[in-house]
């Protein structure tokens, strides 16, 4: 039998199912008395206390594990969380583990409303937090992975950042779950241990049980129960072909990206924060072409001060010295929200009060990025990315407010790069139609797939019913790739792209084909992208192009693309 999944970690796993069931918390539901409010908020206190201690002696072997304890801790020490659960129980006499419950509930719901997959995610983290801080007020042991007696696949309802951070990594072939999705913690971890993982499978649960023979394929997000033979057979030569391109992107991934016949790229990183930035440099990355800065500010009790935010654009030019840091500013609105901001309630809000627009009504927060940002490149090769840019206006004012905050760092004797460099997000049609316009303004290009697909298409990449026809491989948004590239090349500049086709190796060779000068890519794909472009020939990989430019059937081109990629050769 074949259950069907979402493919969240790549790779191919074989083997014994180890059914991991949680323990089971049981929430007291009854009210307190006045006299006893001191006695819960000591006790929830203390609770809380007890797994901040856990976390900072956790134990870390990845900086995605570090990571996640960190933002754990950050959650955790947030004196907002302590404050609500304690106003539950002083204002409604709810008792400690009530209070805990609720005040955890309604965080996560937030997350999980937002249409964002990445943010919808974070959610769990909040949960996760919450069941080991009910843990401690219960004193409850809970069942971990921690200590396993041989090699399994893990199949379970959920699993927390805190389970995969504490399970015996030895002993752990693959990871499967009824929920979850591919940017939550857990599957992030899975990543970065290079453990494949199956998720949102809704029952697999039910459909096995421990001690069971499975396949789990994580390419395809499938896992296989009872396989024949023949089966079995053809998945122990995936696995050998899967584990021969591990090794190829092991020997490329520190390699220059150049084409046979002498073309140079770069492959760079997208990242959250500083470590997203580690990981990307262990991999190979030759810079970052997108530091999503939004973060910082969701990860605040209100918007950063300028000193905060050039302490982290600073280490991070630090660690990358002369290669490139693209930093993107705040790109809010839309599907992600700050817990210290109210956005108006918009009937389309992708298509509303977002990223720069909500810059340009509040220049104070403009302002305060710009200079955090100046200021940090006098310390590296730091470069500004403007998001959601449509027309010639927009870039204008804003190099305008440029020109003025870097008068104001004169005045005031702080160094920074007098010619960093300005680019802009394509993300919309706006921006393809006046390409041309645009460049003259700007020093590069990049091209953010995610939304200029949906635009493009006029496809709600959220939306399950309508989600077959979101397909960045549509010749519309194929052929708008090609004219935003054209149009910084007829004027002897660059463009990158950082949306998800960049990562996908299954683009690598036509976007090399139509012309992309970076590719800035998931940290694990940088060895891959690196193998295909240093076997590729970028004259042949021209005509390729036109080719597939020239179909009008996404099917046709996929297949072509998929035959390519099945007969690709790498040495």
């Amino acid at each position: 039998m074949r259950f069907k999944g979402i493919a969240a970690s790549d790779g191919v796993a074989m083997g014994k199912v180890y059914l991991f069931e949680k323990t089971e918390l049981i929430i007291n539901q009854e009210s307190i008395q006045a006299n006893q409010v001191d006695a819960e908020i000591k006790s929830v206190t203390e609770a809380i206390e007890a797994y901040k201690l856990d976390l900072e002696n956790r134990v870390v072997t990845s900086d995605a594990e570090a990571g996640v304890r960190d933002a754990h801790i950050e959650l955790v020490t947030d004196p907002a969380l302590l404050e609500m659960v304690t106003g539950k129980i002083s204002n409604d006499l709810n008792n400690a583990e009530l209070a805990l419950d609720s005040a955890i509930n309604e965080m996560a719901i937030v997350f999980e409303m937002m249409d964002d997959e990445y943010l919808s995610e974070r959610a769990a983290d909040y949960r996760d937090i919450g069941e080991n801080i009910m843990y401690k007020l219960k004193n409850v042991q809970p069942k971990t992975l921690s200590t396993l007696d041989d090699d399994y696949i893990i199949v379970a309802e959920e699993l927390t950042p805190t389970d995969t951070s504490t399970m015996d990594k030895d002993h752990v072939l693959g990871l499967a779950m009824n929920l979850g999705g591919k940017t939550s913690h857990s599957s992030i971890i899975a990543q970065t241990l290079g453990i494949p993982a199956v998720v949102g499978m809704n029952d697999i649960t039910s459909k096995v049980k421990s001690g069971d023979f499975i396949i789990l394929d994580a390419l395809e997000g499938v896992i296989i129960t009872d396989p024949d033979e023949d089966t079995v057979k053809e998945y122990q030569e995936k696995f050998e072909t899967i584990k021969a391109d591990k090794e190829l992107a092991e020997k490329y991934k520190f390699q220059e990206a150049k084409t046979k016949d002498g073309k140079a790229l770069e492959v760079v990183s997208n990242i959250g924060g500083i470590s997203d930035l580690k990981d990307a440099i262990e991999e190979g990355a030759e810079g970052v072409g997108l530091f999503r800065t939004e973060f910082l500010y969701m990860d605040s009790n209100d918007f950063p001060s300028e000193e905060k935010q050039f302490a982290v654009y600073k280490e991070a030019a630090e660690l990358l010295g002369e290669k490139p840091l693209i930093i993107r500013t705040l790109d809010i609105g839309g599907d992600k929200g700050l817990d210290y901001f109210e956005f108006p309630k918009e009937e389309n809000p992708f298509l509303g009060w977002r990223a720069l627009r909500v810059q340009f009504d509040r220049t104070d927060i403009l302002r305060t990025q710009l200079r955090a940002i100046l200021r940090a490149s006098a310390f590296g090769n730091v470069k500004i990315l403007l998001p959601m840019i449509i027309s010639v206006n927009e870039i204008k004012t804003v190099l305008a407010h440029l020109e003025e905050y870097k008068e104001e760092l004169r005045k005031e004797g702080i160094e920074f790069d007098e010619d960093i460099e300005v680019g802009i997000m394509v993300e919309t049609p706006a921006s393809v139609f006046v390409a041309d316009e645009l460049i003259k303004y700007a020093d590069f290009f990049s091209i953010g797939t995610n939304d200029l697909t949906q635009y493009i298409l006029a496809v709600d990449r959220g939306n399950d019913k309508i989600s077959h026809l979101y397909d960045y491989f549509n010749p519309a948004v194929l052929r708008a790739i090609k004219q935003v590239i054209d149009a910084s090349h007829r004027h002897d500049k660059w463009t990158g792209m950082c949306g998800s086709m960049s990562s996908d190796t299954m683009a690598t060779y036509i976007l090399l084909g139509l012309g992309l000068d970076e590719f800035s890519v998931v940290g694990s794909k940088v060895g891959q992208v690196k193998a295909i472009i240093n076997n590729s020939n970028l004259a042949e990989a021209e005509k390729f192009a036109e080719e597939i430019l020239a179909m009008d059937d996404v099917s046709q081109i996929r297949k072509t693309l998929k035959d390519h990629n099945d007969n690709f050769v790498t040495e």
